[in-house]
């Protein structure tokens, strides 16, 4: 039998998702101080964004998911940022594996580099991101679960365009910038700083300006989400509902339902105040001509453990 190790070959680093803004604000957005009267517009939203994957047609899994909300168990959620393109199927530019635990009220998000090297089911050893390419969503929860040996139990998926327009229909973030730099013709002095969406993606991309690269690209995309979520958990702005829900059914798909998704922010809401966050550590490789981040067994494991033990406390 193969082992945990041998499975995971080789691997490589981090990226994180500007787009995830959009989808956890969102979400958050639907226990955040809206208005109950609007579940019937929230609810054709959700039934818009609504996507399972094929595997949750089995009777087997969807009873084993609907057991984890109901009991409010630890839940993993892949998120997806995807960049399309017009006659593109497009490519998944950011992947975040969150997993939260409400009963320690607390969550990990853990940044997947798009260029580790991992073996994608059915396609062998590639980028982690490729397999979005080849399979879609599914290939792509399949790709992640082996690679960290850790369940999925659902996901969201984000065109990048709803990062940009979500964080808009907010009124903007505001973030405390460590590193002054320019970029996409936006200027980002030091210090407390607020960004419209147009200038908040720009922030969380820029990478060649900066001495620490990916992990301060990293730090930067973290900063944007958490000001997002706090944002949306305390957006109260009626007025702006229809716009948020447009944003959310042209830009978002999930396999979560409408009663997953009330559960997941009444039972779970809580984790939102302790977040952690995880970076992959590796080096890059050129193999045959093409740059990968080799991620060695041991951080996998490492990884697969903090995960496991954080999904078991109580």
């Amino acid at each position: 039998m193969v082992s945990r190790a041998e499975k995971r070959q080789n691997k490589k680093k981090r990226k994180w998702p500007y787009w995830v803004g959009g989808i956890i604000l969102a979400l958050i957005l639907l226990v955040g101080g809206l208005a109950f009267y609007v579940w019937n517009q929230v609810g054709a939203t959700v039934e818009t964004m609504h996507n399972p994957l094929a595997r949750d047609e089995d009777p087997e899994r969807q009873k084993q998911i609907q057991n984890i909300f109901k009991e409010t168990d630890s839940v993993n959620i892949l998120l997806l940022g995807v960049d399309e393109r017009s006659g593109d199927k497009g490519r998944s530019d950011t992947m975040i594996l969150l997993s939260v635990n409400p009963n320690t009220e607390s969550m990990i998000m853990l940044s997947i580099p798009r260029d580790t090297y991992v073996n994608i089911p059915g396609r062998g050893q590639d980028k982690i991101n490729h397999a979005y390419a080849f399979g879609g969503t599914d290939l792509s929860v399949q790709t992640v679960e082996e690679a960290f040996d850790l369940p999925i139990h659902t996901y969201a998926r984000v065109n990048m365009e709803g990062f940009q327009q979500g964080i808009d229909a907010l009124g903007g973030v505001t973030i405390n910038n460590d590193l002054a730099f320019s970029q996409d013709g936006h200027t980002y002095p030091e210090g407390q700083i607020m960004l419209n969406g147009e200038e908040a993606l720009s922030f969380i991309r820029m990478r060649y300006e900066d001495p620490r690269g990916d992990m301060g690209r990293n730090d930067r995309q973290r900063k944007v989400i958490t000001a997002a979520m706090n944002e949306a958990a305390s957006f109260n702005s009626i007025t702006k509902v229809g716009e948020i829900l447009n944003i959310l059914g042209d830009n978002v798909q999930t396999n979560l339902d409408m009663k997953k998704i009330q559960t997941l922010f009444t039972g779970y809401a809580g984790a939102r105040k302790d977040v952690s966050t995880m970076e992959i550590s590796g080096s890059g490789q050129t193999i045959n001509g093409v740059w990968y981040y080799i991620v060695p067994d041991s951080e996998f494991n490492r990884i697969h453990t903090e995960i496991k033990d954080h999904m078991e406390a109580n």
